[in-house]
């Protein structure tokens, strides 16, 4: 069965994720665009183009010209990126071409073996629930009815490509500040996780005046052997390159460049949740932005206390981008964030955008003239310290089923630690005493349960390490 998770479908490449079962989802998607497309001509909207893209896994560029060629047979119109390009850019490019929706061709992080497909609607958001459930029912249907696509041999079937770069660019250069940039003359380290976001944060940077050091910009399909995630593992050449004082900041990108990695100027690798904190601190205190934050259950209170400081209301969603971007298309958002790494502002697309996201925390560096770490030490002197841990363990079906239902059934205590609320958004979350709290999710992407932990002081996130481990071994 083709299901949607957390950011779309994704698989192994030649078991689930097959040219037959790409043509079979696609058909899928097509159905239901005509149905919008019906439903837009009525309303008097002429859209009918869809957007295609691909990241630099294998057969990208294949699996979205199979694609391709099942949209025109529907009668729509398939336009193709020209080249493997970032998730950011192909959700700009939704909105900005008014296009029907999007297909990106992506595995996002995930190991080198697998594929992705992943649909984005009219407004360049991740298709939500709704939408995925009604997709996954025309799939379900379509394979009743033994469906199948007589395709074009593999690598012969063309269709209109384009360079959707200059309009994304026109896009940061109005929501990043490059005057101050150009003023700074930074040192900039990139690590690209050899994935889409080369030619995009490094020509930027290097329009404002940045000298720029580039890390892993080849292709490489199997990712150097290694998730293409900037977490502080994987950027461990930028950090000790930064370390030693060749540049002022070290910045990452994930393989679909819709996640960030930020490294200080000592090779501190800043978390995800530092990092939403800093950007809502910037864009309120310093550019002026007003309204407010969201961000998913798991996501650092750390954002909370500096929305609290700056006078700003926060929104709590589940776990997806999705979910966020869903609120920012409703409400004044100045920023909406997770702690996997993914961030959007006001004024852009409700998708994650890490090219975005790093250019930003450039920007705060240039504005202030000092590192990101006296920012978070001041924050600190002003919201008190927290500090974050996830724990990822593999866990077969049925032994993952038996603690979601012993999580489900309420926890009296973690460790020494009293349980005073369960919250049950999205997954399992326990806040404890003092403002500490743990939370318990399956992963919507991979076969893990993930366990977030908050703690307030050192000795406190040790303790709670070793109950959330006691409670994983079940």
């Amino acid at each position: 069965m083709i299901k949607f998770g957390t950011s779309g479908w994704r698989e192994i490449i030649a078991d689930g994720f097959t040219f037959g079962n790409v043509r079979l989802a696609t058909q899928g998607i097509a159905d239901f665009l005509k149905s919008e497309m019906a439903d837009a001509r009525s309303a008097g909207r002429g859209r009918q183009g869809v957007i295609l893209g691909h990241d630099t896994r294998f057969l990208g560029r294949e699996f979205a010209l199979a694609a391709a060629e099942v949209l025109e047979k529907n009668g729509l119109t398939p336009l193709l990126c020209d080249r493997d390009t970032p998730t950011p850019v192909i959700a700009y490019t939704i909105r900005h071409r008014r296009a029907l929706g999007g297909i990106n061709f992506t595995a996002s992080h995930n190991p080198p073996e697998y594929q992705g497909l992943k649909f984005s609607t009219s407004n360049g958001a991740p298709a939500p629930p709704e939408v995925t459930r009604q997709i996954e029912s025309r799939i379900a249907k379509l394979q009743a009815e033994n469906f199948s696509f007589p395709g074009a041999v593999i690598g012969t079937y063309s269709c209109r490509t384009f360079n959707p770069q200059p309009d994304y660019f026109k896009q940061i250069r109005r929501l990043v500040d490059f005057s101050v940039l150009q003023k700074a003359k930074l040192k900039v380290a990139v690590d690209f996780s050899y994935g889409t976001g080369r030619g995009y944060l490094d020509r930027l940077l290097e329009s404002a005046g940045a000298k720029v050091f580039l890390f892993h910009d080849e292709i490489n399909p199997l990712f150097g052997g290694h998730h293409p995630e900037p977490n502080a593992e994987n950027m461990r050449e930028v950090r000790q390159f930064v370390r030693a004082g060749k540049a002022h900041l070290g910045l990452g990108l994930d393989g679909d460049a819709d996640r960030f990695g930020i490294v200080d100027e000592d090779g501190t690798w800043l978390t995800p949740n530092q990092v939403l904190a800093l950007t809502l601190y910037h864009l309120k205190k310093n550019r002026g932005w007003s309204g407010a934050v969201v961000r998913t259950v798991p996501t650092s209170h750390q954002v909370d206390a500096v929305a609290e400081w700056l006078g700003v209301k926060v929104h709590e969603t589940p776990v997806g981008f999705k979910y966020i971007g869903e609120l920012m298309e409703r409400e004044d958002i100045i920023v909406g964030g997770e702690e996997s790494g993914g961030l959007s502002v006001k004024g852009h697309v409700p998708e994650k955008d890490g090219i975005l996201a790093c250019l930003l925390m450039a920007e705060l560096v240039a504005t202030e003239k000092r590192s990101l770490g006296a920012i978070l030490r001041e924050l600190s002197r002003k919201i008190g310290r927290f500090y974050t841990e996830r724990i990822n363990v593999r866990f077969p079906v049925e032994k993952k089923d038996a603690l979601l239902a012993r999580l489900a059934g309420g926890l009296q205590t973690i460790g020494p630690f009293k349980v005073e609320k369960q919250i049950t958004t999205d997954g399992y979350k326990f806040l404890l005493p003092g403002g500490e709290w743990v939370a318990f999710r399956a992963s919507g992407t991979e076969p893990l349960i993930r366990c977030y932990i908050e703690a307030r002081s050192k000795p406190n996130l040790k303790q709670l390490q070793a109950a959330c481990r006691e409670l994983l071994t079940i």
